[in-house]
């Protein structure tokens, strides 16, 4: 067995680049002989027309499929990264060594798993510094990218390479910081509300194909509370759950938004949009201050209004029931019941407004009925 067949042997097995001193090791030759066996293997690979080809890192090799070629490997290659994943190994490559308080105050709690991922794929090494982690790219990432050295500053001159080559500065800010943003369409209101402009719109609960490939990019994914299985199969981001039945409801929206994504909003806008919601709440709660009926509401949904209304309840009092009909566990809801308060299935209008028409709907059923 020649030093030829071994080295290309340890560099078909490696799948990543061997160091010459590794090289040396296994064939047990002086570096003259290894170096000398390493270039004839790749003038071999270079000069049949093969699809691998051999690579010079700088003292350290890789044999990998040629670059024309890795579009065709993509379905019988490993599974590559994520585009959100993607986005936070850039930004530890960019920014190293960074610590991991600071990368998930930019990037968001969905970066968490994005870490644990690259640090077991061997992208990433961490290690402890003060109450947090410092973060830092190791030579498999540099193999990985094609990168002759694991060097910070050599790293973070070809990520601003490729980007400027891929869309100028505004790739640059989507790779590097900024976050790309999905909704549900019932919550498109409330980037509105927050002030926030750069976001796109999906049906994440049953994505067509075309939005199945845009949700795989999202980085934060706004979506209604209780439907955080069903989404997360199609989104490797952050997944904001939202409540929308109170004005409460949208006050505690309205800041988790702001809070989670602190550079998308604008103060001004948010300020703006809590004051008067708190001042509509406060007319509705001064409208229901003659109620004297009491009511008897059939879901948790419709409890939470009448108390915020102050509205007194009473098991013999009126049924009040949502319009859904059969709720999602195939019980019947509203059989018998005198007001029915419209859901998100029969209701259009931005978040504000249909919180206002469930209010209407229960202050305007009681005008209905006297003592």
């Amino acid at each position: 067995m020649s030093e030829l067949e071994i080295i290309e042997a340890a560099l078909f097995a490696a799948g990543r680049a061997v160091s010459l001193e590794k090289l040396m090791k296994i064939t047990g030759k002086p570096k003259k002989d290894v170096f000398s066996a390493v270039q004839e293997l790749m003038e071999a690979y270079s000069s049949r027309g093969s699809g691998i080809e051999i690579l010079d890192l700088g003292d350290r090799y890789v044999m990998q499929v040629k670059p024309e070629y890795s579009e065709l490997m993509r379905e019988v290659a490993p599974k590559e990264l994520s585009a959100p994943k993607l986005r936070t190994l850039s930004m530890i490559a960019y920014h190293q060594p960074l610590l991991q308080s600071d990368l998930i105050e930019m990037r968001g709690s969905g970066a968490y798993d994005h870490i644990k991922d690259l640090i077991e794929r061997g992208f990433v090494e961490s290690v402890p510094s003060g109450r947090s982690r410092q973060l830092s790219t190791t030579p498999l990432f540099a193999d990985y990218f094609g990168l002759k050295r694991n060097d910070p500053e050599a790293i973070k001159e070809k990520i601003i390479e490729l980007l400027r080559s891929q869309g100028g500065q505004s790739e640059i800010n989507i790779w590097v910081g900024k976050k790309t943003i999905a909704v549900t369409p019932m919550y498109e209101s409330l980037m509105g509300m927050c002030g926030i402009k750069d976001y796109f719109v999906a049906n994440a609960y049953r994505p067509s194909k075309e939005e199945i490939s845009r949700l795989l990019e999202a980085d934060v994914l706004v979506v209604t509370a209780g439907y955080l299985d069903t989404v997360r199969q199609h989104c490797d981001g952050e997944i904001l759950e939202v409540h929308s039945t109170t004005f409460e409801d949208l006050i505690e929206a309205i800041s988790l938004v702001s809070e989670e994504l602190s550079d998308e909003v604008d103060p001004k806008m948010v300020e703006s949009t809590l004051q008067k919601i708190r001042e509509t709440r406060e007319e509705y709660v001064s409208s229901a201050f003659l109620v004297e009926r009491k009511v008897k509401p059939e879901t948790e949904m419709v409890s939470r209004i009448v108390n915020d209304l102050n509205i007194r309840i009473s098991t013999d009092g009126i049924l009040v029931a949502p319009d859904y009909g059969t709720s999602g566990e195939g019980v019947n809801i509203g059989k018998g019941a005198k007001i029915l308060v419209p859901t998100h299935r029969t209701v259009d209008g931005d978040l504000l407004d249909r919180v206002c028409k469930k209010y209407d709907s229960i202050l305007e059923g009681l005008k209905n009925f006297k003592e």
